[in-house]
């Protein structure tokens, strides 16, 4: 019914003024009594062959929700209902900011795509800190961190080190954010000097606190094999955890969409379908330098839960949606996740 009724009428409005509506309904459905009991028993499939354990956390089902879709962690338990093994909030800065001027967000429908260039839009990790002591569900939550626009990258690594503190207690893992093309600069941080600098002070904030957390790190899909190259070294001097791959791309290669349509959409991060090959490309990639031990979230283009197996063929531990839950709806996880069970038992 979602793709064939409601997706039809959402789509009819701005991307950004619908998501806001979207999560405006979730917490009026939330009062509904019973509401939130009726999505888990819909949507939820509980089997403990899709529990992953990964980097010291049992994950009831690999199938997360990607950071960005709720950035100040507004809805994390009415999202929890939908069955996501886990939902990453952000990302955030310790500052509140407005992101980039609007219009910012933008379907591509013939490729089953978004281009956002939202720019770190969110209200402070202050905010989100508490509404997070407010939530009612278990589910796992990751905090995706990133620094100010009027941050400088030489005084990145206070901003990151703020929103690491704040979300220490409330948070159970710690996504480092440097591979967004919407705040200017931002991807220089990629680079291997100023990374180390940041991944080394965060772990150094990390052993100092009562019990050190996972931190990971998120790239962008448009690295070349050199500087996934430097990704593999930097993962290994600084300790880190994991990688989630990939972000959103830059690259507007192989588009049905006109160029013409999407030159006036202009710059921004591009997700979806077209992003998939090339997440996977990263994915293989990554798996085969750090071995098949190493945790990788892959997150990039899945839109169908043979999409979703491939990630997870391709060396993904855990996966993420995004645009996909926009374009499939609310059973997106559920099919998933019946989907790997179905392959489970075929193996």
């Amino acid at each position: 019914m979602y793709k064939q009724l409601i997706r039809p009428i959402l789509f009819l409005f701005d991307p950004e003024r619908i998501h806001h509506f979207t999560f405006g309904l979730l917490g009026l459905l939330s009062w509904i009594p019973g509401m939130m009991s009726v999505n888990r028993k819909l949507y939820r499939v509980n089997d403990p062959r899709l529990r992953r354990e990964c980097f010291g956390i049992t994950f009831d089902n690999p199938v997360g929700l990607a950071a960005g879709f709720d950035k100040d962690a507004r809805r994390v338990d009415e999202l929890a209902s939908f069955g996501f093994g886990f939902i990453e909030i952000g990302t955030l800065t310790p500052k509140p900011q407005p992101g980039n001027t609007k219009p910012r967000l933008f379907r591509l429908q013939e490729d089953k795509a978004i281009i956002n260039r939202m720019g770190f839009n969110n209200e402070g990790v202050e905010n989100a800190v508490q509404r997070l002591r407010k939530r009612k569900s278990r589910v796992i939550i990751g905090g995706n961190l990133g620094k100010n626009k009027t941050t400088s990258n030489e005084e990145a690594v206070n901003d990151y080190l703020i929103g690491f503190t704040q979300l220490y207690d409330w948070v159970n893992y710690f996504v480092v954010n440097v591979s967004s093309p919407n705040t200017p600069n931002l991807r220089d941080l990629q680079d291997r000097e100023p990374l180390t600098k940041l991944l080394v002070a965060i772990q150094k904030k990390n052993r100092e606190m009562p019990a050190r957390k996972p931190v990971l790190l998120k790239i962008a899909p448009d690295l070349t094999d050199g500087q996934l190259n430097d990704i593999v070294e930097i993962v290994k001097e600084s300790g880190l955890d994991g990688l989630i791959a990939t972000n959103t791309t830059i690259s507007r290669q192989g588009l049905t969409t006109s160029a013409e349509r999407v030159g006036k959409i202009g710059n921004g991060g591009l997700s979806g379908a077209p992003v998939r090959d090339r997440s996977n490309e990263v994915l293989r990639y990554l798996r085969q330098k750090l071995g098949p031990d190493f945790p990788i979230i892959g997150v990039g283009g899945i839109m169908s839960p043979g999409d979703a197996r491939d990630k997870i063929l391709a060396g993904a531990t855990l996966i993420q949606v995004y645009t996909g839950f926009i374009y499939e709806g609310p059973a997106f996880i559920r099919n998933i996740n019946r989907f790997l069970l179905k392959q489970i038992e075929r193996t």
